[in-house]
């Protein structure tokens, strides 16, 4: 039950946004074994004055820079987001291109009673 948000400065194609989130549902799927059609996932295209990423921890990032959050149950292993890490990272980089150096990724836990999914109830507590 990931829920996903990318944010990224604006003016890229629709295909190249597609290809964002298309690939990232694939990851997850890969390495968190997340259900089919489990695709809780958004894009924010920010203008340049509103969307920054420094060069820290010696990674040089470009224009294409992508920040992805993504929210998970607190069961997720350490394992399971490294492999996560790495799958988005190449996904990303066969399409829409994206070079590894511009995709920042936070994983964040989250118990299963603070998701409700619909009808106001937790469905997973």
């Amino acid at each position: 039950m990931p829920l996903l948000h990318v944010s990224m400065r604006a003016g890229k194609p629709d295909a190249y946004r597609q290809a964002i989130l298309d690939n990232l549902y694939r990851a997850m799927r890969e390495a968190l074994n997340v259900p089919e059609d489990d695709q809780f996932m958004t894009i924010s295209e920010l203008a340049p004055a509103n969307f920054r990423c420094g060069n820290a921890y010696g990674v040089e990032r470009s224009d294409d820079a992508v920040l992805i959050q993504i929210t998970v149950f607190a069961s997720r292993t350490a394992e399971q987001k490294g492999a996560l890490y790495r799958r988005i990272a190449d996904l990303l980089g066969e399409s829409p291109g994206i070079r590894p150096e511009d995709v920042f990724v936070n994983v964040l836990d989250a118990p299963k009673e603070n998701w409700s999914v619909g009808h106001g109830i937790a469905q997973f507590a």
